[in-house]
């Protein structure tokens, strides 16, 4: 009888140690097989909420910056082309008048000419509401204070061309027109590192002999506008007296001394307004041009 009993328990402990052994090395295989193979889904799943959050922080974000700045939210510019559209074709050897780009988009262009105002609370709007635009710049308005303009160059803002001291180029002769226009080129190189390709006259006035001079001094086009900003109110060339898909703002830098007391961030805002309530987004001229 005792030696059944000591068989028994014998078989009880040698069944006990193999079904330990084998429950352990399931677990392991099963560990391994979890960790090897990870869940696919859930990582994509986990992804895409990490995503969706950053969009929702981002709209968030900017619709605040808005509401600072007493405005209502522009819509969101598309992804500039991948080809630029085409420039009118110049005749003559010079370079081509542009009032527009050729688009079917809702989007405008911004542009804020000469430089005489230097207001710190547009940069900090600017790069706030991230609106891109263009800088026309003339050498007789920025040379107290160059660095003013470079934090609106970093936050993507294009530097161009206003001559050196602002004449009317019609009343000039050749060689005094290529004076200005590539002695302004030589000087915004030097102090932003950036050759110019755009130039605009002031006043808008241009002839035969600036499209030559602009052409010798390496600029690639004349960028004129549709339409430009006052105080308040802007004023149209077309009777319609409407935005266009692609038209080109003419703004200032102009403080309260020009603009009746208005800041030139007030008056911004008021710009801003407008293009707003026409369901125009802004995009940056020389992703076009």
């Amino acid at each position: 009888m005792d030696r059944r009993i000591r068989g028994a328990a014998l078989a009880c402990l040698l069944l006990t140690a193999g079904l330990a052994t084998g429950c352990t090395t399931e677990s392991r295989a099963d560990s391994s097989s979890s960790s090897a193979a990870p869940d696919a889904s859930a990582s994509s799943e986990r992804a895409g909420r990490g995503e969706a959050g950053a969009r929702a922080d981002t709209k968030s974000s900017t619709a605040a910056a808005y509401r600072k700045w007493g405005l209502k939210p522009l819509a969101a510019p598309p992804a500039p082309p991948a080809t630029k559209p085409s420039r009118p074709t110049a005749e003559g050897g010079g370079v081509p008048v542009i009032s527009e780009i050729p688009t079917q988009q809702e989007i405008v262009f911004l542009t804020f000419d000469d430089g005489a105002e230097k207001d710190p609370k547009f940069v900090t709007m600017m790069r706030e509401l991230k609106i891109p635009f263009t800088m026309f710049l003339t050498d007789a308005a920025i040379r107290a204070d160059y660095g003013y303009f470079k934090p609106l160059q970093h936050l993507g803002d294009g530097v161009q061309n206003h001559t050196l001291t602002h004449p009317n180029l019609r009343t000039l002769g050749a060689s005094a027109q290529k004076r200005e226009i590539c002695g302004q080129q030589t000087k915004l190189k030097a102090e932003y590192g950036t050759t110019p390709r755009l130039l605009r006259p002031p006043y808008g006035n241009w002839n035969e002999d600036t499209r030559a001079a602009a052409a010798s001094c390496g600029l690639e086009a004349i960028v004129l506008w549709r339409e430009s900003m006052q105080i308040t109110n802007m004023q149209y060339q077309r009777g319609d007296k409407k935005l266009h898909p692609g038209d080109i703002i003419l703004a200032h830098f102009r403080g309260p001394s020009e603009l009746k007391g208005t800041t030139m961030t007030e008056m911004t805002a008021n710009l801003l307004r407008h293009i707003q309530e026409q369901g125009f987004a802004v995009a940056r001229l020389e992703d076009y041009l």
